[in-house]
């Protein structure tokens, strides 16, 4: 997987990240690269892993899965999402090349296996900051972090692979390498479980599957997801994320780590919540007018959008996604 950022305030993130080294670290702890922010690394491995350093103390892992968010300092390594369980140990080897340290948290911003498969190997490889408790939250097991709505997705998985720091209130927060962490439950969206993890200093913002802007949005109905919800997500992103203005030179601004694909700005945020507020009100119309699920297909509420947001799927992508939000908007009308 290759992270690319066309056209916009990233692209240049692309023409370093095909020619930079691997990056390095040194003796006891982490030293940044003496670049601007938003440098890129890439790293050659069995997987294709890709290391891009987006700010001076976080990073981003690629190619074994979902986008993988490494956060560094002197308490150790948070990491947000790991991955497949086939590239569990590629990106544990990725992140020990960013760091030494151990890690101390891992903070799932869903349920799907590409986000959480690499979640027993990473945590058997990490250190908790504080011994203490008992049960599911015993010494010898790290902290995992997530919404407790997941532990019904997660039957399968081992005890050691689950969540074991759930929670079901709006937001969850800690402070680690000088930074506030905050983990945002955003309910009722790709699945009933979903949530941005918001790094304030680093100001970074990863927000899993509820942006993907490779294609239209997965809404899982089945598992909780609605179009409502979708929307509600992205209009939350837009708030936290702020754009590199005045100065708009200075390609600043709050980062966007979507679940797949290139990193995104708050500009990136809103045309991809415009194009899903389009379409919704599209097939809104089409439900008024009584109009059958085959019939909306057949009107094409999508059209103008499917070139670039059909995704790999093609056809498939963009009929699951009107399917969703016919099934939301008429459950919502009933």
């Amino acid at each position: 997987m290759t992270i690319t950022k066309p056209d916009r305030r990233l692209a240049k993130i692309v023409a370093v990240a095909l020619g930079a080294a691997l990056l390095l670290t040194r003796g006891t702890g982490w030293e940044p690269l003496k670049t601007a922010a938003a440098q890129t690394t890439t790293a050659a491995t069995s997987t294709n892993l890709e290391t891009l350093e987006v700010r001076p103390s976080f990073f981003v892992i690629a190619g074994g899965g979902a986008n993988v968010g490494v956060q560094v300092g002197e308490d150790g390594v948070v990491v947000v999402d790991t991955g497949t369980a086939a590239d569990a140990q590629a990106i544990l080897a990725a992140i020990k090349r960013i760091s030494p340290k151990p890690i101390r948290y891992i903070i799932d911003t869903g349920p799907d296996a590409d986000h959480i498969g690499g979640n027993q190997t990473l945590a058997k490889a990490g250190e908790r900051v504080l011994s203490g408790g008992g049960g599911r939250n015993a010494n010898s097991m790290l902290p995992i972090v997530g919404v407790e709505n997941m532990m019904r997705h997660l039957t399968r998985l081992p005890a050691d692979a689950l969540p074991n720091e759930t929670f079901h209130y709006p937001r969850k927060s800690m402070y680690l390498n000088g930074e506030a962490i905050e983990v945002l439950s955003q309910p009722d969206a790709h699945t009933d479980s979903d949530a941005f993890v918001f790094f304030r200093r680093s100001d970074v913002v990863v927000a899993g599957d509820i942006l993907d802007t490779r294609q239209f949005p997965v809404i899982d109905v089945a598992r909780g997801g609605s179009i409502q919800g979708e929307i509600a997500a992205l209009n939350r992103l837009v708030e936290l994320a702020v754009p590199s203005v005045p100065i708009v030179s200075r390609e600043a601004g709050t980062i966007v780590v979507p679940g797949h694909g290139h990193l995104c700005d708050q500009y990136d945020v809103i045309e991809y919540r415009d194009m899903v507020t389009i379409i919704r009100d599209r097939v809104r119309e089409l439900i008024k007018a009584g109009r059958s699920l085959a019939e909306v297909k057949a009107a094409q509420p999508a059209k103008g959008y499917v070139g670039r947001y059909g995704g790999p799927g093609g056809g498939e992508t963009t009929d699951r996604f009107i399917e969703a939000v016919y099934q939301g908007l008429v459950k919502e009308k009933a």
